[in-house]
């Protein structure tokens, strides 16, 4: 199985930026983290604070893996051009987010992308990821 994890604007700074909402583990040391708990599975990831990096990426990745694991951060609540993107592959995505966006500011509580997912998990903190590999590994 091969999966890969896009993340969004700011999410290069995790560990760093607000820890108390989004912890102090930096991205990197938690993929080598996630990579060992699943060796039979390849976790590949991208992250840029660009939009048009994220949306050819999801057309680059369209048909490439088995699922993608995606954390828009706050474009998910402003991308039209990302959810389009959803809609425009066939690759199921889940959309991940860290914190809950629904107990965060008003403007956090719409999604652009949910609709164009196949699923969402949010507030589980990093192990959001962690689920959504299981997800995908269990077929749906």
């Amino acid at each position: 199985m091969k999966l890969l994890i896009i993340n969004g604007p700011n999410l290069n700074l995790l560990g760093k930026r607000e820890p108390h909402i989004y912890g102090n583990l930096d991205f990197d040391t938690y993929l080598e983290q996630l990579q060992a708990l699943f060796p039979e599975t390849v976790i590949e990831y991208f992250q840029s604070n660009h939009e048009g990096a994220m949306i050819d990426k999801l057309q680059e990745a369209n048909g490439q893996y088995t699922g993608i694991i995606l954390n828009a951060a706050s474009l998910t609540h402003t991308s039209v051009g990302l959810a389009d993107a959803l809609a425009a592959i066939d690759t199921p995505v889940l959309e991940v987010h860290i914190s809950n966006p629904q107990a965060r500011e008003e403007f956090r509580h719409h999604s652009y992308i949910s609709a164009k997912a196949k699923g969402i998990i949010s507030g589980l903190g990093l192990f959001g990821y962690e689920a959504g590999v299981r997800f995908f590994l269990k077929g749906k």
